[in-house]
């Protein structure tokens, strides 16, 4: 969950006007050639002519290429237009010319996020916070990144300080519930979730992350709540998986089995639904004193087809060498 962030301010200089005459009593300070064109530049962004402006801030550059606000307006546009390549040199040059600003530094970053260099974001994210250490943004994405690279531990305390610096920021309370249940803290992963829900919309990702931590503590009824919301908006071979999984726990095995199907309906080739197949039919060849062979055939080639789709499920090969035989 990368938040993007707001247009840095492109500042307030106004286009230079005529020279002073020469009766006038007290001289206008003169703008370099570089301060002219940057000026410009400034001038073409409130106009909207975003390719004008580019020129502007290049001129700006070849004559001055330590003028910080010239490289900040080439970023921000490029990262409005979407080039974030482009957005990401602009920015970085900008973040060397001026290392205690903290502009620079974090849309450096964000960057850097966006272009998935994970590791490079995070150090330009701790840059920015050590200038503003209680900026939500910097806060919330470095602890993002730190979970994205698996570090559930060095994300946590930033997670944690998003919340208490913006407490009703829904994606605040998602990104910490989603660092809560990495480290399998699913309780307090819960609370998260259920205080994200009342303050974002009931998007499939949050239900279905509440619904797996929900899972993990044995909560199966509201488990199955928060998939069935889940089922009825937008229905994923997942969502499907899950609500068998649910099911069988609460022995509704017929209901699983349904649900399992469902999910293979919508993705023939997903394992983890292929699985629960295969253990809700060799439970029926077992109930049925081992007398319904074809449940017990049936059961095996959904567990065959999800070997041959991922092989490393030691669970599943001990499975096939119980009962295939």
């Amino acid at each position: 969950m990368v938040t993007a962030g707001l247009l840095a301010a492109a500042g307030c200089a106004t286009i230079p006007g005529r020279e002073p005459a020469k009766t006038a009593p007290k001289a206008q300070p003169t703008r370099s050639a570089a301060e002219v064109y940057l000026v410009a530049g400034e001038s073409a962004v409130r106009d909207g002519d975003l390719d004008r402006a580019l020129a502007a801030f290049a001129r700006a550059i070849e004559v001055n290429p330590r003028l910080t606000s010239a490289h900040m307006g080439m970023a921000d546009i490029y990262r409005m237009r979407g080039d974030y390549a482009r957005a990401e040199e602009s920015y970085g040059q900008a973040a060397k010319l001026q290392p205690r600003s903290f502009d620079p530094q974090y849309y450096h970053g964000l960057m850097l996020h966006l272009l998935d260099r994970v590791a490079e974001a995070v150090q330009a994210y701790l840059r920015a916070l050590a200038i503003r250490p209680d900026d939500f943004r910097a806060n919330l994405n470095l602890a993002t990144a730190y979970y994205q690279l698996d570090e559930n531990a060095l994300a946590l305390p930033y997670a944690v300080r998003a919340v208490e610096i913006e407490p009703r920021e829904g994606s605040a309370r998602f990104n910490l519930g989603a660092v809560y249940a990495a480290m399998g803290r699913h309780r307090e992963a819960v609370q998260e979730y259920q205080q994200a829900a009342e303050l974002l919309d009931l998007t499939p990702p949050l239900l279905m992350n509440l619904a797996e931590s929900l899972g993990k503590l044995e909560r199966y009824e509201e488990m199955l709540n928060a998939l069935a919301q889940v089922n009825r908006v937008s229905p994923t071979a997942a969502s499907h998986e899950r609500t068998g999984f649910a099911q069988f726990k609460m022995g509704r095995y017929d209901e699983a089995l349904a649900s399992f199907d469902a999910a293979l309906a919508l993705d023939r080739d997903y394992f983890p639904a292929l699985n629960g197949r295969g253990v809700c039919l060799l439970n029926r060849w077992l109930w049925s004193g081992r007398q319904d062979s074809a449940a017990r055939e049936e059961g095996l080639a959904a567990l065959r087809r999800s070997l041959q789709i991922r092989r490393d499920q030691p669970q599943i090969v001990d499975l096939m060498t119980r009962y295939g035989r």
